[in-house]
């Protein structure tokens, strides 16, 4: 085959069966190149890209599959858990006060304080809040005594058979000496036919 560059000027177009050889050759591969090209861009890429999304889903699939199966071999045990934790929130609403019992715990609240020794300047429910699944009952207390006389009746009120928690709490010290106390007593009550939080995302 001649390699004379020569070759490549004045080649007619309209006569192709006329070229040299090389210049034929040279044609017919930069032709292939051309050919190629255009059928990756319009086929084969579209077809990587799907390929790509396809093992995206595949890695996604089989760590949601993972995780699946991970719950259902610990399914039992997560059973036997909720069992567990049902028994302990069916004893946790038995120390919440019904309705009957809300004004026999405000009874209970000042005999705990008295017996503490204490005097009561104030011991009275404040306004009801109602939340997602239950009431909250805000008491506020002020009394006056001295340091143990204080503690006894915070040691009073955690004894008590019903739920009460002891929140915001300010102690001042009088020209006497005594202590006085403001502190928010807050009891409990589940409402009626609520639900839970979980129950309301299992039954989703």
């Amino acid at each position: 085959m001649n390699l004379d560059l020569d070759q490549f000027n004045d080649i007619d177009f309209e006569n192709i069966g006329s070229w040299p050889a090389l210049v034929k050759v040279v044609f017919a591969v930069f032709l292939s190149i051309c050919v190629m090209g255009a059928s990756y861009y319009l086929f084969v890429s579209d077809a990587i890209d799907v390929l790509n999304n396809e093992e995206r889903k595949e890695i996604t699939l089989r760590e949601d599959f993972q995780s699946k199966y991970r719950l259902a071999a610990n399914l039992k045990l997560y059973r036997e858990q909720l069992v567990v934790m049902e028994a302990q929130f069916a004893e946790l609403l038995k120390m919440l006060p019904s309705e009957n019992e809300m004004p026999g715990l405000l009874d209970d609240t000042t005999f705990v304080a008295t017996d503490a020794g204490l005097r009561i300047n104030s011991l009275d429910w404040d306004t009801e809040i109602e939340r997602d699944f239950y009431l909250e009952f805000p008491i506020k207390i002020a009394v006056v005594g001295d340091y143990h006389q204080l503690g006894n009746m915070v040691s009073g009120v955690a004894k008590l058979p019903r739920i009460v928690s002891l929140h915001d709490f300010v102690i001042t010290r009088d020209d006497s000496g005594s202590l006085s106390m403001d502190i928010l007593a807050k009891t409990y009550r589940f409402k009626e036919g609520a639900q839970l939080p979980a129950e309301n995302k299992g039954n989703k």
